[in-house]
């Protein structure tokens, strides 16, 4: 591999430590190796996973002493497998095409994603890493609805705090601040009211209104481990209306399902489709309504680990469901003039069942 392992989750995964530039990842018969810089390699030393940590500027010099004139990052990949003896390499689809064009007697082949397929099933230790970034998560949770129960009901029918109108852009500040000054990392944070929230992936801007479905989402990184924590809640400040208050109870209901489905051996596919019966069944259908998708036309939850989206997946795709997989179960529904109602755990699936690691309590309105 070649990459950073700040951005890449497979870098990361491999060196188990944060390095902001590229830098050479191999393995050859058996043992893991990293080249790094001057900058990084008294660090990579004592903190990288790896069976050996080698030096990008010795190879620089042997290039020089050989002639070659300011040797390029692909000369010394070349040197790397050379000395290696390696004439075969296999590498993720991320690989720099610029610099596969560049090997000299190599053959190059790209390996489909999972390139760490043990990357699926999650250690005692990776568990505990999601616990602590669930936990950076909720407190996000809880300063914004703080935040939104001390908030005033205007008579303009929308929420004012601190004399001003409450608006997307502030709860989402106070979401990520939070979360920074635990030691966490959170954008593209969601705070999405109204017909906004029938968006699923629309972060939300503007002022909220009250009496209003409001949608967080929050899925911060932890800063120290590279985990990701995932969790929705849907609130309305004021009083629901019957129709919020029913899709809010279906939503629930949906989620409790697969609460009792997930399992080692179940199909991800299988827990989907129960949901999207019971919603059915409840009277929801999904569809294209004027143009918009309307209904439950997400997944019902994807692998949480050193990204937000991993696999596997449960949705539409068959896939079944091994024992250390950890997904997010996040069903939802959406209809524009109501609102829309996601809720979001994160389940760590077991042989007999499933274990919760969300803790942040579930109240509709605030």
């Amino acid at each position: 591999m070649i990459a950073d392992s700040e951005r890449d989750a497979n870098m990361l995964y491999a060196v188990r430590m944060f390095v902001p530039d590229p830098f050479i990842w191999f393995e050859a018969r058996g043992k893991s190796y990293a080249v790094m810089s001057d900058l990084e390699i008294d660090r990579a030393r004592k903190e990288a996973r790896v069976d050996r940590v080698l030096s990008f500027s010795r190879y620089q010099k042997q290039l020089g002493r050989d002639g070659v004139k300011q040797p390029r990052f692909g000369d010394v990949l070349n040197r790397v497998l050379r000395e290696f003896r390696i004439r075969s390499v296999q590498v993720p689809a991320s690989f720099p095409i610029g610099l596969a064009r560049e090997l000299r007697g190599v053959r190059v082949v790209v390996t489909p994603d999972p390139f760490f397929p043990e990357r699926e099933i999650k250690t005692p230790v990776e568990v505990a890493g999601l616990q602590d970034a669930m936990r950076l998560a909720e407190e996000g949770m809880r300063a914004a609805v703080t935040v939104l129960r001390m908030s005033r009901i205007g008579r303009d029918g929308f929420l004012h705090y601190w004399g001003k109108r409450l608006a997307a852009e502030d709860v989402q500040g106070v979401i990520n601040a939070t979360i920074a000054a635990l030691g966490g990392n959170a954008s593209r944070t969601i705070v999405a009211c109204g017909n906004q929230g029938c968006d699923p992936h629309e972060v939300g801007h503007g002022p909220l209104r009250a009496h209003t479905t409001i949608i967080l989402d929050i899925f911060p990184r932890d800063t120290r481990t590279g985990y990701c924590g995932d969790i929705t809640r849907t609130v309305v400040r004021g009083r629901a209306s019957d129709a919020v208050k029913k899709l809010y109870a279906v939503v629930g209901a949906g989620q409790a399902l697969a609460f009792r489905k997930l399992r080692a051996g179940v199909n991800g596919q299988e827990v989907h489709r129960a949901i999207q019966e019971l919603f059915v069944r409840e009277g929801y259908q999904t569809g294209v309504v004027r143009g918009r998708m309307q209904g439950f036309f997400h997944g019902t939850g994807h692998g949480l680990g050193l990204e937000v989206h991993e696999r596997p997946r449960v949705g539409a795709v068959s896939e079944k469901l091994r024992a250390g997989h950890v997904v997010t179960v996040e069903p939802g529904l959406y209809y524009p003039g109501v609102g829309g109602v996601r809720l979001e755990d994160v389940a760590v699936i077991q042989r007999t069942g499933m274990r919760n690691l969300a803790r942040f309590p579930k109240t509709l309105e605030i």
